[in-house]
């Protein structure tokens, strides 16, 4: 199965906006199966380019992106189009070259898509397709690429293994992510980080820095015992 897939009808898959979510989740549903996946996003007048191009999908003409959470979405004004499952998209990333932001992404075009076995890297790197979502509105990019990074979370690739950036070392520690070594976090995470390091407490730390500051509180006072305060000299 290719990484783009036609639309099977005109317009975009069946989804729902998050306030529908929010209404439709108030009360228990009778089946949670039944309801439609959430748009995260939605713009007009974009503009996606393939690198191999795809023959049956040349057209340059702009559109509307959906980011919803099944699949990646792309409309012509025409009615076709095409989506994307996220497991595809083995890369994305906002690009700021000469023509203007975009986000390149990079799919995987191998016959079983991610986690196959039996392929060896040679053959994966030549199974790669890169795909420029455009916008008309150069603001959009970071909107778009968050709710891109949101949906692509929510549809793990197999072969990354459970890292949810918390590592026990076994010795009651932790090892977190912070930024070093040239990594770099999204908005939504750093939003993350922030609020597990808010409402995360290390008793331990927490009692060296108090004996720390009760130390640095004795040996100022001894400095200071019997020292009388100097008077300034008379003018």
């Amino acid at each position: 199965m290719p990484a783009v897939t036609p639309l099977p009808q005109s317009g975009p898959p069946k989804f729902i906006t998050l306030e529908e979510h929010k209404q439709l989740t108030a009360s228990t549903p009778s089946s949670f199966g039944d309801i439609p996946p959430v748009l995260q996003h939605k713009e007009e007048n974009v503009q996606v380019t393939f690198d191999p191009p795809i023959p049956d999908l040349g057209n340059d003409e702009k559109g509307t992106l959906y980011v919803i959470e099944s699949a990646l979405a792309f409309v012509w004004p025409s009615g076709a189009g095409f989506t994307v499952e996220y497991p595809r998209i083995t890369l994305h990333a906002v690009s700021r070259g000469e023509s203007g932001p975009s986000i390149y992404c990079q799919l995987d075009e191998s016959l079983n898509g991610p986690g196959a076995s039996g392929e060896d890297e040679e053959q994966t790197d030549s199974e790669m397709r890169e795909m420029k979502i455009i916008p008309s509105n150069p603001e959009s990019v970071e909107p778009i690429f968050e709710a891109l990074s949101q949906c692509a979370a929510l549809h793990p690739d197999p072969d990354e293994g459970d890292d949810d950036g918390w590592v026990d070392d076994g010795e009651g520690g932790f090892e977190t992510f912070d930024g070093t070594n040239e990594e770099e976090l999204s908005e939504v995470g750093r939003a993350a980080l922030a609020h597990l390091e808010s409402i995360i407490f290390f008793p331990e730390e927490n009692e060296e820095l108090l004996e720390e500051a009760l130390e640095d509180v004795e040996e100022t006072r001894g400095q200071n015992d019997g020292v009388k305060p100097s008077v300034p000299a008379a003018k």
